[in-house]
């Protein structure tokens, strides 16, 4: 490199807050998120048909079928989890889901139209699983190769890959479904979802680099070698993931925390859905225009706040701060609209909270599995990011339609949501304080104590006797 093209690195990584050694990491993670998202963008227009076509009556039995499937597939992970190297059982997770993308290929070529709708279920569970766990699988073996602070400054960047592959992923989908059909469009999400492999592959590979420049900053030497973690099996037990959610304070916070943004999300799709069929009744070509305004604007402001804001809100005024955000405009949007359900009050919500969600509240919450041991950051974490989060849509439809039932308006409904907005926001000061703590063990742990025993400390469950 020229002097002049070593300034200009050395300039994109301030501008992003990575530190020498980093960028690389940086890059390949980012890589990683934009085809993961990529993929499944591809294909979320092939599900989202399915489940219109299958009517309302059916969707509440096929979320249903979701969360079952949910419960099925998570034994399988973890026992992959428990028996294989980080780098394999990544492989396996990712490559299952390109055959079982080949598969439905097949299917649907070769069933009868009268088989192809119960196929299209199926498979309409099947994406509904999938988006989750491999977003899941990405975010763990990110939170593992990334040291707390390094979280704190970069998940929001590395989360800019994610959002632009999304939009990508659609624009594939738009520009090709006519030519291609939707089949074929399988096979290019399975031919993306293959190149997701081989960026995990070079994040696996490149741990050390991360721990040796978060080593370098804090004036330390070394980190830990890369044979301690990538090349052991986890080991454990196939329901480690739920036991230890249930078992540890931090990680049922987590749960909870997934919980509140699930069930308060599904009420305020099912507020969108009353007031714009009101608004726009019979004018379907409004209905679109309005929904395609809203994420082109959530879509700007995510890739603004990711790249200029998260980093620094996260670094500067915490992690804690950062979770607090989603609640804090969820309990005004929803005491808002309770007052005045109307559209623009609907459209300003949204726009806030789903904006909020992608470029601060997710960033954050991954940020808060930087500090417990290697098997929670893959079991646990998969627990709490699939089934946990299917649940809470559940509780929250049927807790929508529950209160309906007793004559409550639209005003009504929105009111219910502040005083889980409130415990929301309590969750979040005490997950805060707790990361924090957690962080300070984990820096105090390895700068004092020899590398085997700070090795054995960050093995532990991260319970009270850890936190000072």
């Amino acid at each position: 490199m020229t002097t002049t093209e070593l300034g200009l690195a050395s300039r994109l990584r301030e501008a992003v807050g990575a530190r020498p050694g980093e960028g690389l990491v940086l890059l390949w993670s980012s890589a990683y998120y934009f085809l993961v998202l990529c993929a499944y963008y591809v294909i979320r227009p092939i599900r989202d048909d399915i489940g219109a076509s299958s009517g309302a009556e059916n969707l509440a039995w096929l979320f249903t079928g979701t969360m079952a499937g949910m419960l099925l597939v998570h034994p399988l992970y973890t026992s992959l989890v428990s028996k294989l190297t980080r780098r394999r059982f990544i492989s396996w997770t990712y490559r299952f889901f390109i055959a079982n993308l080949v598969g439905f290929y097949i299917a649907f070529k070769l069933v009868d139209p009268a088989q192809s709708v119960w196929v299209g279920r199926v498979f309409f569970i099947w994406t509904s699983i999938f988006n989750l766990f491999v977003v899941s699988v990405f975010w763990s073996l990110v939170a593992d190769v990334f040291e707390p602070g390094q979280g704190k400054r970069l998940f929001g960047i590395v989360a800019v890959g994610g959002t632009i592959g999304a939009m990508l992923g659609a624009t594939i989908t738009t520009a090709l479904v006519g030519v291609m059909g939707p089949l074929n469009l399988m096979l290019v999400s399975a031919l993306i979802l293959e190149l997701a492999v081989r960026a995990s592959h070079a994040l696996d590979s490149n741990e050390t680099v991360m721990r040796n420049a978060e080593a370098a900053a804090a004036g330390a030497l070394g980190g830990r070698s890369k044979s301690s973690d990538a090349s052991e099996v986890i080991g454990g037990g196939v329901m480690d993931g739920i036991r230890h959610v249930l078992a540890s304070p931090y990680l049922l916070g987590i749960a909870i925390l997934i919980l509140f943004y699930t069930i308060s999300s599904t009420f305020l799709y099912f507020q969108q859905a009353d007031i714009v069929a009101r608004v726009f009744e019979g004018d379907p070509t409004g209905r679109t225009r309005v929904f395609g305004a809203m994420d082109i604007v959530v879509n700007v402001l995510t890739l603004f706040a990711q790249l200029f804001v998260t980093g620094r809100v996260m670094k500067w005024l915490g992690v804690g701060f950062a979770l607090a955000f989603l609640p804090v405009v969820t309990l005004i949007g929803f005491g808002i609209l309770g007052a005045a359900p109307v559209l623009w009050v609907l459209i300003a919500f949204q726009v806030a909270r789903r904006a909020g969600n992608f470029a601060i509240q997710r960033p954050a919450r991954e940020a808060l599995f930087t500090v417990v041991p290697r098997r929670d950051k893959y079991k646990a974490k998969n627990f709490t990011d699939t089934f946990v989060y299917r649940l809470g849509d559940q509780v929250g439809a049927w807790a929508y339609a529950g209160m309906a039932v007793f004559g409550l308006g639209l005003s009504g409904l929105a009111f219910t949501m502040v005083p889980l907005a409130a415990a929301w926001l309590a969750l979040t000061v005490w997950l805060g304080r707790r990361y924090r703590s957690l962080e300070a063990a984990r820096v105090h742990d390895a700068t004092s104590l020899s590398p085997r025993a700070s090795e054995r400390l960050a093995s532990a469950d991260p319970g009270p006797s850890v936190v000072r």
